[in-house]
């Protein structure tokens, strides 16, 4: 991996949509940033985003921003289809990558990447933000700690009322569309940071015409007896809460557990704890940015909080929900089994 300058970490945006833009919002707030480039399928969309930013290059392909030696790392924002190819083509240049969530569309795509990032010596880290609110970090350490006990159930949901067109992206099964890994990758996510990958997973769900899953039901298990109930939606709006239960209390996330700003802690012959997010950004995605750029200064080639191995197993879960329920997109229909061996 190449060295990164101690002083501003220079960062190249792949792609100029709604997540590129609150990423790059937050990232020319942060005084050890710089967006030195962005680059887009066109050089009109390319420029106005740059406009938008005062962003000093702006590329009409991906290549040339993948060959930009001047770029540190590069956050990939594509949807989640395009991804393998994205993500790729910076890996191969040497560059460092941040790459959106789901990760790939399948974990062999996942696992391909994490091989060349290994390969080329680079930086790789899936974008889930909610693995480095300081929030969900706090949550996490008082259930290492066993201060609700053993953990029995986890229950989260991510529900969007709609309704979306047969033309949108999240119908389209050539983009990867579908609730599960748009909204459902968070509860999946969530789950996976408290008891690792299951070991049995169980789902229904609910097709569109175009057969991709317009709702979706897990139940995930693990050998220690734990189970999780999750749910993601594109018909319908949900509280976006979480809950975690344990042999001896509960932890509640009433709204919105993937950018939570407050969660309480019920403990057996206890008051309840309230804690909350210690500054208004909460909800931002600069706690991901702040998190990469510590890596690359320390010479770390992935991240403690987002580790490899814990997307491959989301991944791995991702696909076998989708192979439960049905779901293939357009490149995988000649596979017989998208569960990994």
């Amino acid at each position: 991996m190449a060295e990164v300058a101690a002083e501003r970490v220079r960062w190249g945006v792949l792609a100029t949509g709604g997540i590129a833009a609150a990423f790059t919002a937050d990232l020319v707030d942060l005084p050890d940033a710089e967006v030195v480039a962005v680059a887009s399928r066109t050089e009109e969309s390319a420029k106005a985003f740059a406009d938008r930013f005062g962003i000093p290059r702006a590329y009409g392909d991906w290549g040339a921003l993948a060959q930009d030696e001047d770029v540190d790392v590069v956050y990939v924002a594509t949807p989640h289809s395009a991804h393998r190819a994205a993500a790729g083509l910076c890996l191969e240049a040497g560059r460092n990558v941040l790459c959106e969530k789901a990760f790939t569309l399948n974990a062999r795509e996942a696992e391909e990447l994490v091989a060349l990032a290994k390969e080329r010596g680079s930086f790789l880290m899936e974008a889930m933000w909610m693995y480095c609110n300081p929030l969900i970090r706090r949550l996490k350490e008082l259930v290492d700690d066993g201060a609700i006990g053993e953990v029995r159930t986890v229950q989260a949901d991510f529900g969007l009322s709609g309704p979306f067109p047969p033309t949108h992206r999240l119908r389209d099964p050539a983009q990867g569309g579908g609730a599960l890994l748009d909204l459902g990758v968070y509860p999946v996510s969530f789950a996976q940071l408290l008891l690792g990958e299951p070991s049995e997973v169980m789902a229904r769900a609910m097709l569109s015409d175009e057969s991709v899953d317009l709702q979706t039901g897990m139940l995930l298990s693990w050998e220690s007896g734990a189970l999780a109930s999750l749910h993601c939606s594109l018909v319908g709006g949900t509280s976006t809460s979480a809950s975690v239960t344990g042999s001896e209390g509960r932890i509640d996330i009433p709204y919105g557990f993937f950018h939570a700003d407050r969660f309480v802690l019920h403990r057996d012959g206890r008051d309840p704890e309230e804690f909350t997010a210690a500054d208004a950004t909460r909800a931002g995605l600069k706690h991901e940015a702040v998190e990469v750029m510590r890596c690359l200064r320390a010479g770390e080639t992935e991240s403690p909080l987002v580790p490899l191995d814990g997307t491959l197993a989301v991944m791995r879960t991702l696909d076998a929900v989708r192979d439960r329920i049905g779901v293939r997109y357009p490149g995988e229909l000649g596979q017989q089994d998208l569960t990994p061996a």
